[in-house]
């Protein structure tokens, strides 16, 4: 792999994901629908005649592993970017060495990891040269190209979509790489099925726990021996392969989220214990559990997100793991809890409108007169202060004039929110009937 921005370095130790990742097509295991006989891929790789394309699918399911076969199969170069740490500077970089490439009649390929996290301007920055031949884009997503990849962009590019490896798959990998860096290693057939299992599709995770179940097994006489029994100890105990920062952790949140989103108590309980016995800031899931207390439930049930933030400030007091059944408490009421989404609705047709009408004036009888001249324009003029009427309620217009009788706020008939929309249906008619 070529790179332009950073200078080599030596390192004593590479991850045996990355010791394995294949370099032709006959080691690449998975996705027979896109590189297996007579595929697309592979008759373009065969005869060195591709264009840009984007790979959509999970982590470890090999999206790089692929770019970089076609890389070394057509003799291009390849020049690696990651949305989330370069910018046009690198870019440009790029684009200049692919020019001297184009001149000498050598492709130039540009692989972009997670180009949804690529903004507009930076994803116009190489359009014009994906457009012209300069450089073959291939990008590489776990997010739904249709909606974060520029239209423009997404329109010169062929969309790949990779699927999770399933267990087959998976065992040909760990196989794989036990006889080419572990030959002295024993591991039981039902024991690569549990890393398998374990492993989720994820090639990734699963070289990782093979590799780290083979760092921390005794040796035995000069020799390590993994069964299914010791593997499945070893996992209960260690909770190894969990990033805190990587896609597991919004999978579990958004799992947990959706359970108790579905009043679904025992499922979000397994989620929940799932983050947070693999190390998660129990602080961050008390946050999302108050987002969901308004988000989900709101009106419904006032008292969620009292339970919400009584668990956060439970969580920040105690701290794992005596909080954890602070947290499980919340998970529950708000599993159990009536739902409704109109506040989230709510707001976001009100924003819409504001940024439909971000230059709308505030009408004169709402804005308050603090000096002569707001007097003499006609600040406060018209005002109704409601409490000098009866039931403390005046007929007086408070949107601008081009939003007129628009409505955000439509209280369900469920929960606390069926007692609401008696009161604004009442309010309403007593509007009606004040002069």
């Amino acid at each position: 792999m070529n790179t332009l921005f950073s200078e080599e370095k030596e390192f004593e130790y590479t991850p045996l994901a990355e010791k394995m990742r294949p370099k032709t097509l006959e080691d690449f295991f998975g996705q027979e629908d896109l590189v297996g006989a007579s595929s697309t891929i592979r008759q373009m790789i065969e005869n060195k005649n591709f264009s840009s394309m984007i790979f959509w699918g999970p982590p470890g399911v090999g999206k790089t592993t692929l770019a970089k076969i076609i890389a070394h199969t057509t003799d291009s170069s390849i020049y690696e970017l990651s949305a989330v740490t370069s910018g046009i500077k690198e870019i440009k970089e790029v684009i200049e060495v692919a020019k001297f490439n184009k001149a000498n009649d050598k492709k130039t390929i540009l692989f972009v990891d997670e180009i949804h996290r690529f903004n507009k301007i930076q994803q116009d920055a190489f359009l014009p040269y994906v457009e012209n031949g300069t450089i073959i884009l291939i990008g590489a997503t776990t997010e739904n190209p249709s909606f974060e990849v520029n239209g423009a962009l997404l329109s010169r590019c062929k969309v790949y979509v990779l699927k999770s490896l399933n267990e087959e798959d998976l065992k040909k990998i760990l196989k794989r790489a036990l006889e080419k860096e572990y030959k002295d290693v024993t591991v039981e057939d039902n024991a690569l099925n549990v890393i398998s299992s374990y492993a989720s599709g994820d090639a990734r995770v699963a070289l990782n726990t093979l590799e780290n179940v083979i760092n921390i097994t005794k040796d035995n006489k000069g020799k390590k021996k993994i069964t299914k029994e010791s593997l499945e100890k070893i996992l209960q105990s260690k909770t190894f392969i969990y990033d805190k920062d990587g896609e597991e952790h919004y999978n579990l949140i958004s799992a947990l989220h959706k359970s108790m989103r579905n009043s679904d108590p025992d499922a979000a309980l397994y989620y929940l214990a799932r983050m947070l016995e693999a190390g998660e800031n129990p602080l961050y899931v008390a946050r999302r559990l108050v987002r969901f207390a308004s988000e989900d439930i709101g009106m419904a049930n006032t008292n969620a997100l009292t339970q919400a933030l009584n668990a956060y400030n439970a969580s920040h007091y105690l701290g794992m793991p005596e909080c954890n059944v602070n947290l499980a408490q919340a998970v529950v009421y708000l599993s159990v809890s009536p739902k409704s989404n109109s506040l989230e609705v709510a707001y976001n047709l009100a924003k819409e409108d504001a940024i439909k009408t971000s230059g709308e004036k505030v009408p004169l009888h709402l804005r308050n007169a603090v000096t002569k001249l707001d007097s003499d324009i006609g600040y406060g003029n018209g005002y109704k202060y409601a409490h000098d009427y009866q039931g403390h309620i005046t007929n007086m217009e408070c949107m601008p004039p081009s939003l007129k009788g628009r409505k955000y706020y439509t209280p369900t008939n469920i929960g606390n929110e069926k007692n609401i929309k008696e009161v604004l249906k009442n309010i309403e008619n007593f509007k009606k009937n004040l002069k």
